[in-house]
């Protein structure tokens, strides 16, 4: 340890030594110690409250009506001053429910005004300070007020408490049957397992929210990881066209007779652009994909649209699902970015049938409307149980390498690869359970993407 080190710590121990007592004087007399306590965190504390509180009176009930008899007959304070007091501490218990430190007081203040008022008449077989009821109440005001407040408060409470004992059994005119050394081992027994109880339940409840969090990050990291293979498609899509920009910029002066020098250098200058921004695509592709474990003919295979259907329908049959297709309206071209993603809805939904509801019978729809296309994926109730879930794919389940994607998506993604698909198109997806025990998807996507224009920067 160096020298700075040594002569700074015994300022740290007599700054900490001297906020001792003022952080007692906030917690057991400062506005918070007499005002209602901050919930507890426990979702169930107000269901069982009501419990607590009844067991709490019937204990408070019993324990005081032997106390007040005691502190009539036995220590001889009379009938009005023994009920009263004895009410009091009674009364205290149910208090400490849910006001801990004020209910802490009162039965303190009781012993003490106990302790003074029946020192010259209390037998000497009569317990001293504490009656056998006090120790009792005030034991289980501590193990309430140790089960809401911080430790600190609760073993402050109970040193003030025994100093209190202790003054009270110094200044005696007679002999009695002290108590301070039993009334220390059962008041620190209940502040002890208090605290114990309280640091047990802010422990779950730290893990609880810690759980809550962590459940949070990874939605966000498999959202963030489904736009990122999602991003990897588009990029094949829109590298596509801006390779073909590019070739038809470089063939277009050729196919005019003495093309001016003007349109020479428009169409260079279209082709630049369009092979800067290929240029610029391939270097976000290489971040996307610097930990994709695929294979390079796998990378640079096109991606799939509706027209390989066909090929994906027999692969799923050929893996031992019952698969029925219908299409309805006139089939035609869509969009590559709409294609694209009504061949990965049906290949999510598909997956999920066979990772879910193995042997079910699946109908696969495909409906062209005017403006939009509609998938639509039925499955029926699973024909057998369930396999316990697993990241491998078997390889009966495994679609030819130019799909780029095996057919289970990557660790129960499917639904929300479908939902990002379809918002990213601006469409709507319907997924839900079915009557008949099976489940459907349903997704309806504009047969054009969306364009942006330059003129409002959108």
């Amino acid at each position: 340890m160096s020298r700075v080190g040594r002569t700074r710590d015994p300022r740290r121990v007599v700054a900490v030594l001297r906020a001792v007592p003022r952080q007692l004087r906030d917690d057991l007399l400062g506005a918070r110690a007499f005002g209602p306590l901050p919930d507890t965190g426990r979702p169930g504390w107000r269901e069982w409250q009501p419990v607590v509180v009844l067991l709490t009176a019937i204990c408070a009930l019993f324990v005081g009506a032997m106390g007040i008899n005691n502190l009539i007959w036995e220590s001889g304070l009379g009938q009005v001053y023994g009920t009263l007091l004895g009410v009091l501490q009674a009364a205290a218990l149910v208090v400490a429910v849910f006001r801990p430190v004020p209910a802490w007081w009162v039965v303190t203040l009781v012993m003490v005004v106990v302790a003074r008022t029946t020192e010259a008449t209390a037998g000497r077989d009569v317990l001293f300070p504490w009656t056998g009821e006090g120790m009792a109440l005030q034991a289980g005001v501590l193990f309430l007020l140790a089960l809401r407040v911080r430790p600190r408060a609760a073993f402050g409470a109970l040193v003030i408490s025994l100093l209190a004992g202790a003054a009270c059994g110094l200044f005696v005119t007679a002999e009695h049957n002290a108590d301070v050394m039993r009334a220390a081992a059962v008041l620190t027994v209940a502040v002890v397992v208090g605290a114990a109880l309280r640091g047990s339940q802010v422990a779950r409840t730290e893990l609880v929210v810690q759980a809550g969090l962590t459940a949070d990050e990874r939605a966000r990291r498999t959202l963030l990881e489904e736009r990122n293979r999602i991003a990897r498609e588009l990029h094949d899509v829109v590298a596509h066209h801006m390779s073909v920009i590019s070739i038809q910029a470089q063939v277009a002066p050729h196919l005019v007779d003495n093309p001016s020098e003007e349109l020479r250098e428009n169409l260079a200058g279209i082709r630049g652009n369009a092979v800067g921004a290929l240029t610029e695509l391939r270097r976000v592709l290489g971040v996307l994909r610097s930990e994709d474990a695929l294979s390079e003919s796998v990378r640079h295979a096109p991606q799939p649209t509706l027209d390989r259907l066909d090929e994906l329908i027999g692969t799923v049959r050929g893996a031992g699902l019952a698969v029925t297709t219908r299409f309805t309206g006139e089939p035609r071209p869509l969009a590559p970015g709409v294609g694209l993603s009504a061949y990965r809805i049906v290949q999510e939904a598909l997956s999920n049938v066979m990772r879910h509801a193995p042997g079910a019978e699946v109908r696969v729809e495909i409906g062209y409307l005017p403006s939009r296309v509609v998938v639509r994926v039925v499955n029926g109730a699973p024909a057998r149980a369930v396999a316990p879930p697993s990241t491998d794919v078997p390889p009966s389940m495994d679609v030819p390498p130019s799909t780029d994607v095996p057919l289970s998506t990557d660790m129960g993604h499917g639904l929300l690869g479908m939902r990002e698909r379809t918002a990213m198109l601006g469409g709507e997806l319907a997924t839900g359970a079915t009557p008949q025990g099976g489940y459907e998807v349903t997704a309806t996507l504009p047969t054009e993407e969306p364009t942006t224009s330059l003129e409002d920067g959108t």
